[in-house]
């Protein structure tokens, strides 16, 4: 199993300098990934439920002070060797698509190959209104049709497509990609939806563990899920077994009390849980362990990580 963790994309941690100092203790402590949330305009008035806590409510203040996940995951880049970067997940219909495409293409090349797409349908109305993008209540096409044409200019000699939201023809395309095909796309989400769309159109299936709607909050919840993904793999005539599973784990709570859902509790508990998630499936975890933290408290949970946890999970 791989392990990474979530940057800090707000204040006071999503600073340049603590920026650098949490990527060199990742790759010290022997992290594979990090993980880049994206908000480009957080609604703060009238906002649409939070589906990631139980009531509903936002954990951030209403300043809108947030870093863009593509511009975080190219600084990343530079300052670190060995790290994947996770778009964690992108929220596809904000950005025009064709500058998308070359954005990404460009961080793939600048990291020599180390990009992976985390790719999401978003759940903020206001959000998309203010950009300016595709109505959101057909954000589930524009995420297609935007999918299909970022393979179509990575891979194209020609790239052309026709759709609903973007047309391609009559331009070449460069640089393609380091990593070939094209860097893998993971897709986030919990609903069906979500999931048949990783099956169509995905290299990996990348949820958060706590949607209230959707929980993935226990190993059997993760499997059954895995199971559904399975199942639409098979109707959409695709490999199962070349798709990636990851898991972001909000969740992630040392000492707290177990309060029937996993990864909270004492180091032991979060190998047990970690293991069994493994059995159903789970290949990459996301931890967020710089959640409401100073940046000793986050390079010191880190440390405790790599000394408690990935060490008993052989």
């Amino acid at each position: 199993m791989y392990f990474g963790y979530g940057a800090p994309t707000r204040p006071p941690l999503g600073t340049a300098a603590n920026t650098r100092k949490i990527a060199a203790k990742a790759e010290e402590v022997g992290l594979s990934y990090v993980s880049i949330a994206d908000h480009i305009f957080p609604p703060f008035a009238e906002k649409d439920p939070y589906p990631y806590t139980a009531d509903g409510s936002t954990p951030w203040d209403d300043s809108g002070n947030v870093l863009e996940c593509l511009t975080l995951a190219s600084y990343i880049a530079g300052v670190t060797r060995k790290l994947r970067l996770v778009t964690g997940v992108m929220v596809v219909p904000l950005r025009n698509p064709l500058v998308t495409a070359k954005v990404l293409a460009s961080i793939d090349v600048l990291s020599e190959g180390r990009l992976v797409v985390g790719c999401g349908a978003g759940w903020e109305r206001k959000e998309f209104e203010v950009l300016g993008a595709p109505p959101f209540a057909r954000r589930g096409t524009a995420v297609d049709e935007y999918l299909e044409v970022f393979r179509e200019l990575w891979t194209s000699d020609t790239p052309a497509y026709e759709g609903e939201f973007v047309r391609v023809s009559g331009f070449p395309f460069q640089p393609k990609p380091v990593q070939k095909p094209h860097p893998p796309l993971w897709i986030g989400g919990e609903s069906p939806a979500a999931i048949r769309r990783a099956a169509r159109l995905g290299d990996g299936w990348y949820p958060i563990v706590n949607n209230r709607n959707h929980p993935l909050d226990r190993p059997e919840r993760y499997a059954a899920g895995v199971a559904a993904l399975r199942v639409a793999c098979d109707r959409a005539e695709r490999d199962f077994d070349r798709l990636e599973l990851g898991l972001v784990l909000f969740n992630y709570s040392i000492g707290s009390a177990r309060l029937g859902h996993a990864f909270a509790g004492t180091y032991g508990d979060i190998v047990d849980d970690l293991k069994r998630y493994r059995d159903a499936g789970l290949q990459h975890a996301m931890i967020r362990m710089a959640r409401h933290a100073t940046l000793d408290q986050t390079l010191a949970s880190m440390e405790a990580f790599a000394d408690n946890v990935i060490p008993r999970m052989d």
